[in-house]
């Protein structure tokens, strides 16, 4: 059963009848939940109905020059609610990391409809458990997030994106280990494959013009002076198969991409992640199975919410 619900009551009196009749529940529609309910650029925070989409989300803050630093795929139909339960991310993430970085509070519907309200609406907030990152990631298996806090920034004066082509991996690993060794410090980092062959390593700059601008003369340095863009990534997203996904040390990326022999794919290069299709699909990371089904006990014992998959 999906649930559908136009206010917060709802949703927990539905859960709390779905509990009590131990039926199960697919997941939750919060499209209708979906308004910005406080906003303070002075105080660079903004809190949110979960149902609301990124990408008007973005163009709310946007109005006042700022952003959610985050970038996943599909902003447009992505809703806050998705973002947080499968911990999207996007090109962006080796310069601001992901959503769970950027997460101040949640309000959360549980498994028995009770409300629960964790973290704050300031940056500075030490009182309780941190129970926002729990429901990162969670997949809706803990409970059901219908309100969120975040931190937000400046949107950068310029941003820039270079890249440099190469025709086999190892030189490309060169090329990126000299940028990781180096002074700059890209919002982007990522590593692509082209067609028919070879691949190109991509650095995106972004801050003050000033900051940009040493940037720019300092990649210049390493080779890297070709005009880039983030093509690549709308790309290789607007196919509708699922592409298979590894994650390494940094270090072992350009390994992990000569053992997988992918048809394509693209690579955040900076925090040793690949999304490919084709080529030989990498075991799944092991994760602490035990621990997660503690948590889906005392949150969910009644197991009536999605299993997390593992």
């Amino acid at each position: 059963m999906t649930l559908r619900a136009s206010s917060v009551a709802e949703l927990s009196s539905a859960l709390a009848k779905a509990c009590s009749a131990s039926t199960r529940i697919e997941g939750a529609d919060l499209r209708a939940l979906n308004k910005l309910l406080e906003y303070r650029p002075e105080d660079m925070t903004v809190t949110v109905q979960t149902g609301i989409t990124l990408a008007e989300l973005q163009k709310q803050l946007a109005s006042s020059g700022q952003w959610l630093p985050i970038d996943p795929p599909h902003p447009e139909s992505l809703t806050i609610d998705e973002l947080l339960n499968r911990n999207f991310s996007g090109p962006r993430r080796f310069g601001y990391g992901t959503i769970r970085e950027h997460l101040l509070g949640i309000t959360a519907v549980l498994a028995d409809g009770r409300v629960i309200h964790n973290g704050g609406k300031v940056v500075k907030n030490v009182a309780g458990f941190d129970l926002c990152k729990l429901f990162v990631g969670s997949q809706w298996s803990l409970g059901i997030g219908i309100e969120a806090t975040f931190k937000v920034r400046p949107l950068p004066a310029l941003e820039r994106f270079l890249a440099a082509r190469f025709h086999d991996l190892s030189k490309a690993g060169a090329a990126l280990q000299a940028v990781i060794e180096s002074q700059l410090t890209p919002a982007v980092l990522d590593l692509y494959s082209e067609k028919p062959s070879g691949c190109s390593l991509v650095l995106g700059l972004a801050g003050t013009t000033e900051e940009v601008d040493w940037q720019l003369e300092e990649a210049n340095k390493l080779g890297l002076a070709d005009t880039g863009s983030l093509d690549y990534e709308r790309a290789f997203w607007a196919l509708s198969d699922t592409p298979h996904q590894a994650s390494v040390l940094p270090s072992g990326l350009i390994a992990e991409l000569q053992l997988r022999k992918p048809d394509a794919f693209v690579a955040r290069a900076g925090n040793g992640i690949i999304f490919y299709r084709g080529g030989t699909p990498a075991e799944k990371a092991s994760i602490p199975v035990a621990l997660n089904r503690r948590l889906k006990q005392t949150f969910d014992p009644k197991n009536i919410l999605p299993e997390l998959a593992l």
